[in-house]
């Protein structure tokens, strides 16, 4: 069987953006913040290298800040997501049949609320958005699907001489699920906890573009691409053209490496 090849670019893609991001503060030469009044939307030049926005922040410096708060929201959101998902499809997957299937249709249920709606009631109960508000709402709300298929992994799981000894000895749900379980399915569900740090920089940008997202003095890839209403009406094509092009660029890359995972994980299972 032909094994898929090793996404090397998307690799190389994701690496430096997180490693750019990081170094946001010693790499950028403008202040985030820092307005030019003598160089409002002005292009491409030496001196601005991606342009300027329409209050002349340097775009280059806009686009490193940003990639931090949108990485932390994409990846932080990820965890939180991918942590209720094991311990809530464990739960269902060691549970008696009736208490699975009330824990199945209650995610079903929550499955069936669009995502965006709940996310923007839970973000209205919090207050004002910030890097961790926004962490902790999308990190709630995208985890049901993920729960499933860590629920299908248990039942299999369950069966397996190791689990049916730790029960026996009277091993703790916590240490079955840190020592037996987890260990087992997390290569299955890596691909889908990828696809989200990908989603939710998808639900971030949306909610900044929609004014729901970080407050104005905090930069993100989201909130850069909800300037382009008015990059459009002013010809300025940098403010979209290269924020865009820097964002699709990395959801692309991280949706080429989940798709690898995934392939890896379905070539190991189909020669077991």
């Amino acid at each position: 069987m032909n094994r898929r090849s090793k996404p090397k670019l998307a690799i190389t893609i994701l690496a430096a953006a997180v490693i750019v991001s990081a170094l946001a503060g010693f790499i950028a030469p403008y202040e985030p913040n820092h307005m030019n009044e003598n160089a409002i939307g002005v292009a491409p030049s030496m001196s601005h290298i991606f342009g300027t926005d329409n209050m002349g922040r340097d775009l280059f410096s806009l686009i490193l800040h940003g990639g931090r708060a949108s990485l932390i929201i994409g990846i932080v959101s990820a965890i939180i997501g991918t942590l209720i998902a094991a311990v809530y499809g464990t739960l269902s997957g060691m549970a008696n049949k009736n208490v699975d299937n009330q824990m199945m249709k209650a995610a079903d249920l929550l499955m069936s609320i669009p995502e965006l709606l709940l996310i923007i009631v839970l973000q209205a109960i919090l207050g004002d958005a910030s890097y961790w508000s926004l962490s902790l709402v999308i990190g709630v709300t995208s985890w049901m699907q993920m729960s499933k298929i860590i629920r299908s992994e248990v039942i299999r799981l369950r069966k397996s001489e190791f689990v049916i000894a730790a029960e026996m000895y009277g091993g703790s749900f916590w240490y079955i699920l840190r020592r037996h379980l987890f260990p087992n399915y997390f290569s299955s569900i890596m691909f889908m906890a990828v696809s989200n740090v990908g989603s939710a920089i998808i639900t971030e940008s949306t909610l900044s573009f929609m004014g729901l997202g970080l407050p104005i003095s905090e930069v993100s890839w989201g909130s850069l691409m909800s300037l382009s209403q008015d990059a459009l009406l002013s010809d300025q094509w940098w403010m979209i053209i290269i924020p865009g092009f820097v964002l699709i660029s990395v959801l692309v890359s991280i949706t080429e490496i989940g798709e690898y995972i995934r392939g890896c994980n379905t070539s190991k299972h189909s020669n077991i």
